[in-house]
């Protein structure tokens, strides 16, 4: 993954040099860039395990009501979602009762699933997956060939979609991958027809477990057009933490080699560590006691022995 990056940073200082030298007009891939800024919006955040109902069942003990989605098409994995008003959902991820051994061996987030890690990945929505898929390689981020995927859901209505990795690891560890519906969207969103809580607005920051810092904001500044990020400790959470005003991004590094998250960094790579939801009504988070203050923002969390990973409630 450090060698990607490199190589990466290597290409985009490449680019510059170019427009220095008049070779190459940055200024249509700014206005892109900052234009996709405004559109960094979340599609879904996925969290997995071995078992689907277990986690349904922890997410259930805090009254976060999912609904079953139904099998993907790899013959390993099945899910189930907890969707929200403004359209982003929260996926979880488990085994298929009877799993084909080989795809999930193959399976992306096959490590994750093993482990009951939890977060894992997240999806960003796009007008055009091939445009956006463009815009990204020019800037030398690694890039796949867009293609469809889909799934039935339990009702037997059928879905399909583009989407395209980006950039080093696994699929939308650290980048988030694109996407795009071919059917119609709410069908995807929302099974039942409606968002199964409206008691939280929807998904609102990603908490991205990082080994090196200081790449890794280079890295997104660079693919996203941002501006420097704010930062701050936490000491609770073991981390160093740099927050992209305007957008969902945190990324956040171990402060010190005892850190949890240096021993998850180690296990999984560069991945979501943390998700954070928007509260809609007042009090929706308030019987929570473990509280963390980020950005000048309180963040309460749902108990993580008890649920097994992080989510938090802003």
């Amino acid at each position: 993954m450090e060698r990607s990056r490199r190589d990466f940073l290597k290409q985009a200082g490449a680019l510059g040099a170019m427009a220095a030298m008049g070779k190459l007009s940055l200024h249509a891939a700014k206005s892109e860039s900052k234009h996709h800024m405004h559109q960094f919006h979340i599609d879904h955040v996925t969290a997995a395990g071995r078992s689907l109902r277990q986690m349904q069942d922890a997410l259930a003990s805090f009254g976060l009501k999912t609904e079953n989605g139904g099998p993907h098409s790899n013959h390993a994995t099945e899910m189930a979602l907890l969707s929200f008003p403004d359209g982003s959902y929260l996926e979880l991820i488990g085994l298929q009762p009877k799993p084909d051994p080989k795809a999930v061996a193959a399976h992306y987030w096959n490590k994750f699933i093993q482990a009951d890690a939890g977060p894992c990945a997240w999806a960003v929505h796009v007008p055009d997956v091939a445009v956006e898929a463009q815009r990204l390689s020019t800037l030398g981020v690694a890039v796949t060939t867009p293609a469809r995927n889909g799934r039935t859901r339990m009702d037997g209505v059928k879905l399909d979609w583009d989407f395209a990795r980006v950039g080093p690891g696994p699929n939308g560890t650290f980048f988030p991958f694109l996407i795009r519906d071919i059917t119609p969207r709410e069908n995807r969103v929302y099974p039942s027809g409606k968002p199964t809580m409206t008691a939280y607005r929807g998904v609102s920051k990603v908490v991205i477990a990082v080994k090196e810092m200081d790449s890794s904001v280079e890295l997104y500044r660079r693919a996203y057009n941002l501006p420097a990020p704010a930062t701050q400790e936490d000491a609770d959470f073991g981390a160093r933490l740099a927050w992209f005003k305007g957008t969902p991004v945190i990324l956040a590094g171990p402060n010190s080699e005892k850190s949890p998250l240096a021993a998850r960094v180690a296990q999984f790579g560069d991945a979501p560590c943390a998700f954070v939801l928007t509260a809609a009504e007042k009090g929706a988070a308030a019987a929570m006691p473990l509280r963390s203050k980020w950005f000048g923002k309180q963040i309460r969390w749902f108990d993580p022995a008890k649920l097994g990973w992080r989510l938090g409630v802003e």
